[in-house]
């Protein structure tokens, strides 16, 4: 039951991060589920180098907005890459 509470949670940061990043983010549903789990894992890493709390046997979660901040510099990411024709 968790992991398909991760999982609509990272589609709804996934969601949110692509209405806020301007511009055509070419990707579907699970793409965009993916965006968001990755960039709330990425948010949770960087937030805990910065700032402490978790031990990396137990990392804690981003929250919403340190996981809307991951899926955006990931979203950034993709799009820059894209652009320049690496993967696609």
């Amino acid at each position: 039951m968790a992991l398909l509470g991760f999982l609509v949670f990272g589609l709804i940061v996934g969601l949110l991060a692509r209405l806020i990043m301007p511009g055509r983010q070419p990707m579907g549903i699970l793409g965009t589920m993916l965006l968001g789990v990755v960039g709330s894992f990425l948010g949770g890493l960087v937030g805990n180098l910065l700032f402490g709390g978790g031990s990396w046997d137990h990392p804690s979660s981003a929250g919403w907005i340190g996981s809307i901040l991951g899926s955006l510099v990931l979203l950034a990411l993709l799009g820059r890459t894209r652009r320049r024709g690496v993967l696609g």
